[in-house]
């Protein structure tokens, strides 16, 4: 199997809805993002399906290395090997692999966020970076561009937080800022015991309210000259934004369930964001 190879099963194997975005790219742009994707879901398994902290600490201590030698030349790893080779064309800087790799350590660190500020800085190494890059390899022409990346990451992720704060708690997580909960009177133990309230409801409708607004900031970041090139981003804040249409209208009910697109929309929604330009 080469290493592109290794890629592309990573990231079909995930059943992400960031596959859909890919299938409209340039064979070279779309091995690099799913290059990309396939270095972010490595890191992230990293801590997820690691039982033992101090395990997962090394794990991530051998990729920052691996990433050194990438930039050096000589990577070992399939996916640094696919990657290696989009570095130059593309402009990626490492800092940001670094970048994510932080914010994957922050998962290991902690698991609770006191105020929104502490909740954003994570979700700028963990989504922002991601998106930095990937505005990089869709074609990035204005340095603005890359500050609507920025900000659509955030949004992205603040999306993942609110689709997953069941799943999250299940794993002993909360995302949600602390002072976010206190403010709606809803308890850290609501969550971890999946208690849905009309307090929960309303705490959810104005984290999903932010994402919304985080949306409209980006977009209103992104300059026209590089609105075409950016497509597969807004294919993805498209498929987010429906997500988020369908989690408000099911009532929030994202403490028991996990609220999903099916493929054949996402697909349609892919499709559609395309021709429209």
């Amino acid at each position: 199997m080469s290493p592109d190879e290794y890629c592309q099963q990573k990231a079909t194997q995930s059943g992400s809805s960031f596959y859909y975005s890919f299938l409209f790219l340039p064979p070279d742009r779309r091995r690099a993002i799913t290059a990309l994707y396939a270095f972010c879901r490595e890191v992230d398994d990293t801590v997820d399906e690691c039982s033992d902290p101090s395990l997962a600490r090394t794990k991530l201590a051998w990729w920052r290395q691996e990433i050194e030698h990438m930039v050096q030349g000589h990577p070992s790893h399939p996916v640094t090997r696919a990657m290696q080779a989009h570095l130059a064309p593309f402009a990626l800087d490492a800092k940001y692999l670094q970048a994510i790799i932080d914010g994957m350590e922050m998962d290991l660190d902690q698991n609770r966020y006191l105020d929104y500020a502490a909740m954003e800085r994570y979700c700028w190494h963990v989504a922002s970076a991601v998106g930095i890059l990937s505005a990089a390899i869709f074609g990035a022409s204005q340095p603005q561009t890359l500050q609507y990346a920025e900000k659509l990451g955030l949004a992205f992720q603040l999306t993942n937080i609110i689709r997953d704060v069941g799943e999250d708690a299940r794993k002993g997580r909360v995302y949600l800022p602390i002072s976010e909960l206190q403010q709606f009177g809803v308890t850290v133990a609501d969550l971890l015991n999946a208690r849905h309230s009309e307090k929960f409801v309303a705490l959810m409708r104005f984290q999903t309210a932010r994402a919304q607004r985080t949306y409209d900031e980006a977009f209103a970041l992104l300059p026209a000259a590089d609105r075409r090139a950016q497509r597969p981003g807004l294919i993805m804040a498209a498929i987010y934004r429906t997500l988020l249409d369908e989690i408000e209208a099911d009532g929030f009910h994202v403490l028991t369930q996990r609220i999903a697109l099916t493929p054949i929309r996402k697909l349609w929604l892919a499709w559609k964001t395309y021709i429209r330009g």
